[in-house]
């Protein structure tokens, strides 16, 4: 009943066979694809995409240092207590020179490493502002398609440049610590507004009490909330607070179907999904062929010597290798 059309070669038809008996090398080797720009990538993702829609989709994003791994290590834990299965994309920085990144995060989660309903992927950045990586939307797609209950997708945690991941999740996880800056540093990069659950984790710590009351003093001041965000107190390292988390990101998501609010969500998923396919499709094809062709070196020439400006020659080049396709 899954996929019944041909991917149109063997490499995606074998991977699509794969997703139909929910082998996790398929979702694996998939992934890869898709992250690498394969040209068996658009096929997979064509089939997949007809059959997402199951997953419920959660971005946890915060700071360097509030504990996102340990609390996303914690909830896996909770999930699979309540039967679910789980897949989590953890988005790590990638080196501005080579492209690559630590995937550190795998060091940190450390529950569940042989449940086959627990899946785990690190992705790099690769350069992509916004805490999240530029294929994220894609690669949601085919964690939602193989069939998981939750799609957990952790930011880079740069903690001023996350809101991206507004755009692909269904619910926003803030997290939060005390001791690790003023209180004005919860008011920025509009991190209010994209949390729909918020959590000061390391909760043992003697300012936790004096955080949790500056969030809910700052959340008070908007009082149009449709969903009036929880702040919950955790200990993840220790498994403290992580249930009742849990149940409020439930009750989120719960919320969201009873109000008729999921399908906006979603919605804006494709948005943005979209969005990164059309820079890809134009930004990445300007490029590509204007340094094949010499075209780029002379025009960077021209604008080290000040014969034009930037938003000119970005309006020659869209003529010269888009508007002439047509």
């Amino acid at each position: 009943m899954y996929l019944h059309e041909s991917a149109g070669n063997q490499v995606a038809e074998s991977i699509i066979q794969g997703f139909r008996t929910r082998k996790r090398a398929a979702l694996a080797r998939a992934v890869t694809l898709v992250e690498n720009g394969s040209i068996h990538a658009q096929d997979i993702l064509e089939e997949t995409f007809k059959h997402r829609g199951r997953s419920r989709v959660l971005g946890i994003t915060g700071s360097p240092g509030v504990g996102k791994s340990t609390l996303v290590d914690s909830l896996i834990t909770a999930i699979r207590e309540h039967g679910n299965s789980v897949g989590v994309i953890a988005v790590d920085p990638s080196s501005p020179f080579t492209g690559g990144a630590i995937l550190g995060d795998r060091v940190r989660v450390r529950s569940r490493t042989t449940d086959d309903q627990v899946f785990f992927r690190s992705l790099a950045s690769r350069g992509h502002l916004g805490g999240v990586s530029r294929h994220t939307g894609d690669i949601i797609t085919l964690f939602d398609a193989f069939g998981f209950d939750y799609v957990l997708v952790e930011t880079v945690g740069t903690g001023q440049s996350e809101v991206d991941i507004m755009r692909y999740a269904h619910s926003v996880l803030v997290v939060m610590a005390p001791g690790l800056g003023d209180d004005i540093q919860a008011i920025k990069a509009g991190i209010l507004e994209i949390g729909d659950v918020f959590c000061v984790n390391k909760a043992d710590h003697p300012d936790a009490d004096r955080a949790v009351s500056v969030l809910e003093a700052m959340l008070e001041l908007n009082r149009d909330w449709k969903w009036r965000p929880p702040v919950i107190k955790t200990v993840a390292s220790q498994g403290k607070g992580v249930v009742e988390l849990f149940g409020k990101i439930n009750m989120h998501l719960e919320f969201l179907e009873q109000n008729n609010l999921l399908e906006e969500r979603v919605s804006r998923s494709h948005i943005a999904s979209l969005e990164e396919n059309i820079k890809r499709e134009t930004v990445d094809r300007i490029f590509a062929r204007s340094h094949s062709d010499g075209t780029l070196d002379r025009a960077l020439k021209q604008l080290s010597e000040g014969k034009t400006h930037p938003a000119a020659l970005a309006r020659q080049l869209i003529q010269l290798y888009l508007c002439s396709e047509k």
